[in-house]
Order: C-alpha cells, then sequence, then structure tokens
C-alpha cells in the first residue's frame, strides 16, 4: 500500500506561524502535527509515502529525513487548485490501494482494520453537532450513497474527518481525471469528494468507518485545544528544572532551562527554550525561545521568539521580539 499526504496548503488561519514553516511543521504535545500523522502508519505495510508539497518543500523533506525512514517521494503542486487536483499529480506513482490522509486534523483510529475492508474502499468519518461546515456522507445498507460538500440543509451528520482508503484506485483517479477535464468545481476547486461521488456513480461500494477521536490542528485555538488532550492522554514529559513549579500534563523537551516559573498545566516547551521568571499555561512555545519576566495564557510562542515583561495571551511568529520594558 502507498500513502499520499497532501501538504500544499498555506495555512493562512495559522498566521505569522505558517509564514516561516509549513502547517505540518508546527508542534502539537512535543511534536510536530505531521510527525503524529507519520506515527500512525508504523504499523501498517507503507510502500512509499507520496508528500505533495508546496513552496516550503526543503522543510518537509528534512523533517522526514532526520526523523522517520520510510521510503517517501515528493511532487511539488504549482497551482493550488484543490485537494483533488493536488491528489492526482501522484497518479502515475500508484497502481493499487492509496491511503491519502489530509493534515488539518489528527484522528485516533485502529488503522489495522484496512486489510478487513472487502468494498471498494473507506472514508472514515465523525458525528458532528453541525455538519454544514464539512462534507458528509450518507449511508445506505451500511455503504455510502452520497457525499456532499458543507451542506446547506443537514442531510448528515457524519462528517468526513480527512481519512481515505481506495482500494480501486485506478477508478479513483479516472474520476478525478474527469472532475478536472470537465471542469467540475466545489467553491472553485477540484475536490477528492466529487471523484469520490463520481466513483459511487459508478457502482463502487464505499465504507464509512467511524474514529475514536478527532482533533482539529487548523486554527491557533484547536491547535491549543488538541494540545491540550493530548498531553491529558499520555503525551506528556518533565525535565530538570531549577526553583520552579510544574503542574502537569506538560510535555518539556530536552536542553530546555527553567528557572524560578511556573509551568503547566497543558504546556508544550520545544528543545532550546530558557523559561525565567515565568508563568507559562495553556501554550505552545517553540524551539528556542527566550520568555522572561511573563505570565502567558493560551498563547502559541514561535521559534527563537523573545518575549519579555508582559503578561497577555499572545500569537507570535518565529523569530519575533516583544518587549514591554
Amino acid at each position: 500500500m502507498k500513502v499520499i499526504i497532501p501538504l500544499a496548503g498555506k495555512g493562512t488561519r495559522l498566521r505569522p506561524h505558517t509564514f516561516s514553516k509549513p502547517k505540518p511543521l508546527l508542534r502539537v504535545a512535543g511534536k510536530a502535527v505531521l510527525g503524529h500523522i507519520l506515527d500512525k502508519l508504523r504499523p501498517l505495510d507503507i510502500e512509499e509515502i507520496i508528500f505533495i508539497t508546496g513552496d516550503m518543500q526543503e522543510q518537509i523533506e528534512k523533517y522526514v529525513s532526520e526523523n522517520y525512514d520510510y521510503h517517501a517521494k515528493y511532487i511539488k503542486q504549482k497551482e493550488l487548485l484543490g485537494d483533488g487536483y493536488a491528489i492526482n499529480l501522484a497518479s502515475e506513482y500508484i497502481k493499487d490501494d492509496v491511503l491519502i490522509i489530509f493534515v488539518d486534523t489528527l484522528f485516533q483510529t485502529d488503522l489495522s482494520k484496512i486489510k478487513d475492508i472487502k468494498s471498494d474502499g473507506a472514508v472514515w468519518v465523525q458525528e458532528v453537532d453541525d455538519p454544514r461546515r464539512f462534507g458528509v456522507v450518507v449511508l445506505e445498507n451500511s455503504h455510502i450513497k452520497e457525499i456532499v460538500e458543507k451542506p446547506d440543509e443537514p442531510i448528515s451528520n457524519l462528517a468526513i474527518i480527512g481519512l481515505y482508503y481506495i482500494k480501486n484506485s485506478e477508478l479513483m483517479f479516472h474520476c478525478l481525471d474527469e472532475i478536472i477535464k470537465t471542469n467540475i468545481r466545489s467553491k472553485g476547486e477540484f475536490r477528492l469528494a466529487d471523484a469520490l461521488g463520481l466513483m459511487i456513480k459508478n457502482d463502487a461500494r464505499l465504507e464509512a468507518l467511524e474514529v475514536d477521536k478527532w482533533l482539529d490542528c487548523g486554527k491557533p485555538e484547536t491547535l491549543l485545544s488538541t494540545n491540550k488532550y493530548l498531553l491529558s492522554d499520555g503525551f506528556s514529559k518533565e525535565a530538570k528544572t531549577k526553583d520552579s513549579v510544574i503542574i502537569n500534563p506538560v510535555y518539556i523537551e530536552d536542553n530546555v532551562t527553567i528557572e524560578n516559573s511556573i509551568v503547566g498545566p497543558y504546556a508544550s516547551v520545544a528543545s532550546g527554550c530558557v523559561i525565567k521568571n515565568s508563568i507559562v499555561k495553556d501554550s505552545i512555545v517553540g524551539e528556542k525561545a527566550v520568555i522572561q519576566n511573563a505570565a502567558l495564557n493560551k498563547s502559541l510562542i514561535g521559534d527563537n521568539a523573545i518575549i519579555k515583561d508582559t503578561f497577555r495571551k499572545l500569537n507570535v511568529g518565529d523569530n519575533s521580539e516583544i518587549d514591554f520594558e
């Protein structure tokens, strides 16, 4: 089995952090979002992972090569014409079954169930209160009858989370080609959901599998919420401190200096950080950031940022300096 991971999105809702790094490399609970996803693939027999990248492809390649031994291929997406267009770029490299994973969200589910799928594929879903914000599936006799992108009327509460397994990849790419050639777009973009809908019209049988947990990483507030959940769910780590108090759960990486401070709960602190005379809770702090004489809550602090003499909620990008002295 091969895997396609589209990564070319601009991540505008997570600016300023995505000005200097791709969204999948933002950290949550001590690891890049992409790292959490790649860890989920370890139990599977993966032949190759195809990354559809954007302008920051080199950062993605560096992260993957330094942390994982998967056989990888990188395709740069030059035109942002939708997720269906992105996936279709990998068509010449896929001959058999394929797993497609979007990186806006993390998930908890047993991917080993893939081997038990007898139909043409599966779409992972979760029940939601307001289905109008998502693509949804409509079921008939336990299989997907219809896929609707952000319906105006709530025809189903089973939202698509961005995880797909397709056994009949030849039919999927045929349908992707068809929607691109005939210019079938949803809100201006070529969408995988439309191609899957065309597959169903061509008698493909797709199952809907429900995930145990669906965690959004697409906005600052949801990234912090996901960080909080993962820290509470076992992704925690402490480190040595000096004259400080650590309130669990936290994830404090190695080579961090913490003096005369209170850190936690729900704080993730990356390698090389210095925290002195400060309080940091419910926040994510990037690599080599410096925080002095500050109190931070519900904040995102980028790599190499310097924060001094402030008591605020902050969203500070890489290499920034905030000093209220």
